[in-house]
């Protein structure tokens, strides 16, 4: 387990890259011995960094949902990351947004449904039906996705390892929610659905299902993961449940129109 000052060293190496846009080389490169743990705590000195100078706590995210990312990751479990309220963009149902593009280093957008809750969830016991009973609405979401740590090493060319994402906050920098406001009960989760384009070109598409067979398992799974370090889920935070895409790079320009048929249109140009 890293010391202390180790996590803080590192954690601050991430705030500095955020500020600068400059990435930073492999943790799991520059210190093997890296736990799953070690990450989490890392990534949690970040936070209270960015939270002692005033962002406050929006909610939560979780990653690498799909079996093939959790394959490709070599990890059996999702992962997750805080949601501060300085990611968060509001998008009108089918009007344009704009993103400043210079905020982030190397964006990719994915899509995903985002769980607003209206009761606690406080693990370890958490399952699919005590989710849906706290959820106060589900509504389209995008994910953006940015790498403070290099997704390939400079030098070697390897990818990073889990180790850095959970560092990394799970990879999050942003958010855009819009579209409708729906009640977990009154639609097929699994089968809410997206198409993304980019620029006028499908470049994804999916269902919520790609998300463990159901959108809500995930933010059970959060709950109870979170138990352990005395973190409970909250009312009014959101949950974004993991993507049911790949994820696509965007730079200068795009536009993006993720379409999620009955539940809204979000669209947002990056600038």
């Amino acid at each position: 387990m890293f010391s202390e000052s180790l996590i803080q060293e590192l954690a601050a190496e991430l705030h500095e890259s955020e500020r600068t846009r400059v990435q930073v080389e492999h943790f799991s490169k520059r210190y093997p011995d890296i736990t799953l743990e070690d990450g989490y705590r890392i990534s949690r000195a970040w936070v209270a960094m960015q939270k002692a100078e005033g962002r406050q706590v929006i909610g939560h995210k979780i990653g690498l949902t799909s079996r093939a990312m959790q394959q490709a990751s070599q990890i059996t479990e999702p992962d997750y990351g805080t949601l501060l309220d300085d990611m968060l963009y509001t998008c009108a149902d089918g009007k344009e947004l704009e993103i400043p593009r210079s905020r982030f280093i190397a964006p990719r957008v994915e899509v995903e449904l985002a769980f607003v809750l209206k009761e606690p969830l406080r693990g370890p016991e958490i399952g699919l039906e005590q989710v849906l009973a706290a959820t106060d609405y589900v509504t389209p979401a995008i994910e953006i996705i940015d790498s403070r740590i290099e997704q390939f090493d400079r030098e070697t060319k390897e990818m990073r390892k889990v180790f850095d994402t959970i560092s990394d906050n799970a990879a999050n920098a942003g958010i855009v929610i819009g579209g409708r406001r729906i009640e977990p009960a009154s639609v097929d989760l699994p089968w809410c659905g997206a198409v993304l384009r980019q620029n006028g070109v499908v470049e994804e598409t999916g269902l919520g299902a790609g998300v463990q067979g159901h959108p809500a398992i995930g933010v059970a799974w959060l709950a109870n993961k979170l138990a352990p370090w005395g973190e409970t889920l909250q009312p009014g935070q959101i949950v974004l449940a993991g993507s049911f895409t790949r994820p696509v790079a965007a730079k200068v320009g795009d536009a993006f129109e993720a379409d999620y048929g009955p539940l809204g249109v979000l669209k947002f140009r990056f600038v």
